[in-house]
């Protein structure tokens, strides 16, 4: 399979691509392009069988971006506490400097992945002036870069209580990954955006949120994206409720998908984080976490 394809389905158009043959692959580099499409659409077990192997790789980078790409699989199932360590041991590989990727697969890059996973480490501890402290010092220098720091910054000022200042943040990560067809980012800035204007509460912005996340959740079904399926559709079960019981339906098949091709460690964490709202797959009742601030870190 070429890096072409898999940068397509990793950071381009083609985000359901079946890259299942690239784990097999001779480079690290094609093998942690499959890894990142196969955490977006839901197969963490796969992944991280490839990015545990990887973490130790010769070349910094890709050690780098292994470890953070596992810590980021490990926090959008709740398990913050398991990601911090390893988001650290990304920081420490990160080289300081190399040759530049359009994509941010590069030093630069590693770093400022390392970094917003510390700061989103943070967030999920509710450890907000930390979360801000890290969030500082991330520089960007890639596409990718701009858009992950976008999400966070949104996702710091909900979990502050300030969503009116999440707003701009989220918008520029939605306009920078739609400019770049990035689909996947694209769909999770519109999750994103989406979350923060219904949070914010406005009439208009209310209006244009849930209109945002139920194309992003039809999108995200369409492709097979299954980790941004169940937060969308509970944003959508608190917020409409003509669509209500459908979206908790939606809501309860995508993440009960998502933990059945999880790994066992991180299946069981899942099941007992208060960040995940697996109530519902054992009572069929909307979960008592709540998805405006809780269920976006990556």
């Amino acid at each position: 399979m070429k890096e072409e394809d898999l940068r397509r389905a990793a950071f381009g158009d083609s985000p359901d691509l079946d890259v299942w043959q690239a784990l097999a692959a001779a480079g690290p580099r094609a093998r942690w392009l499959a890894a990142v499409v196969l955490g977006g659409q839901g197969h963490y077990a796969a992944a991280a069988t490839a990015l545990d192997a990887l973490r130790h790789d010769p070349d910094p980078v890709i050690a780098s971006l292994a470890l953070s790409t596992r810590a980021s699989h490990l926090r959008q199932l709740g398990a913050h506490h398991l990601a911090r360590p390893l988001d650290g041991a990304a920081l420490a590989k990160a080289p300081q400097a190399g040759p530049r990727d359009p994509d941010g697969v590069d030093a630069a890059g590693a770093r400022t992945d390392a970094l917003l996973g510390l700061a989103a480490d943070s967030l999920g501890a509710q450890r907000l002036h930390e979360a801000r402290r890290l969030l500082a010092r991330v520089e960007t220098r890639s596409w990718r870069s701009e858009v992950r720091k976008g999400w966070v910054t949104a996702e710091i000022e909900l979990a502050s209580g300030q969503a009116r200042q999440a707003v701009e943040p989220a918008e520029a990560a939605h306009r920078t990954a739609t400019s770049r067809k990035a689909l996947r980012h694209e769909l999770k800035s519109a999750l994103v955006l989406g979350t923060s204007l219904v949070v914010w509460g406005t009439p208009d912005g209310l209006n244009r949120g849930l209109e945002l996340v139920e194309c992003e959740l039809n999108h995200s079904a369409e492709k097979r994206l299954k980790p941004l399926v169940w937060p969308s559709a509970l944003v959508l079960a608190g917020h409409a409720p003509t669509v209500g019981a459908t979206a908790i339906d939606r809501a309860t098949e995508a993440l009960s998908c998502v933990l059945r091709r999880a790994d066992a460690v991180s299946r069981r964490v899942a099941l007992d984080s208060p960040w995940v709202p697996s109530g519902l797959l054992r009572s069929g009742e909307p979960p008592n976490a709540d998805p405006q601030t809780n269920f976006l870190t990556d």
